[in-house]
């Protein structure tokens, strides 16, 4: 038994040495699946991922600025694409890892509609949207505002959050009454969370393909590769799926 129990005690302290630590940088909108994916990608792997939440446009300003960062999962596919471009990212190492779903999102249950006619109404309140110049959800969100016929009028009713994460804080503190969120952001467990939503067609604005990429200061890094494979695995999929986007 003594023997047995040493042995367990060595392989344990071996699966320990070789964990490791990876930095990644993570759209807001990715927040709450990141999370979980972190989780079990610990527990299965013994890497800890630590993760850094925010708008793609701002990581991509501080991964040109020399921020350690060693993978990124962006809100986008141009942003990952720059940087293998500028040399920033290794090349071949990118994929889409998931494709983000825009909603239309109130707080209030019933104040938004299954078409989108709320924003012809006037007087409805401001309307919350991320940053077009950083968050690819906020470029989404004025393109579809445009298509719609809508976006000269509704312009000076936009309230701008630096990303998708502070537009949905302006809605779901009534700050702002509607915001233009992204899907992941109001589900739990498969379904609506609180308020109403309008699921905006896809043919309202271009794709939102979300890159991961492989940053220069992550290969080496054996941690920072496998959180790269196991976003292609399974249970991460599950996750990304069950959060509202697709694949």
């Amino acid at each position: 038994m003594r023997r047995l129990l040493a042995s367990l005690i060595t392989l344990a302290l071996a699966g320990a040495a070789h964990a490791g630590e990876v930095s990644v940088a993570v759209a807001a909108n990715f927040t709450a699946p990141m999370q979980k994916i972190a989780a079990v990608f610990e527990h299965d792997t013994g890497h800890k991922a630590v993760l850094s939440f925010g708008s793609t446009g701002r990581f991509y300003a501080q991964v040109k600025s020399g921020a350690p960062f060693q993978v990124l999962l962006a809100a986008d596919e141009a942003t990952p694409a720059r940087l293998e471009q500028e040399g920033l990212a290794v090349a071949g190492s990118r994929f889409t890892y998931a494709t983000g779903k825009l909603v239309l999102w109130s707080a209030t249950p019933g104040l938004v509609d299954d078409k989108g006619e709320v924003l012809r109404r006037p007087g409805s309140g401001r309307i919350a949207i991320a940053d077009p110049r950083l968050a690819p959800y906020g470029a989404a969100a004025v393109e579809t505002m445009q298509k719609l016929g809508v976006f000269t009028a509704l312009q000076r009713r936009l309230v701008q959050g630096d990303s998708i994460a502070q537009a949905w804080q302006f809605v779901s503190t009534g700050n702002a009454p509607l915001g233009f969120v992204a899907l992941s952001q109001v589900m739990e467990d498969g379904r609506m969370a609180s308020g109403s939503a309008w699921l905006v067609p896809e043919s309202l604005h271009a794709p939102i393909r979300q890159d991961a990429v492989l940053l220069v200061t992550g290969k080496d890094n054996a941690a920072a590769t496998a959180l790269l494979a196991y976003l292609r695995g399974s249970r991460a999929q599950a996750i990304i799926r069950g959060q509202g986007y697709g694949l």
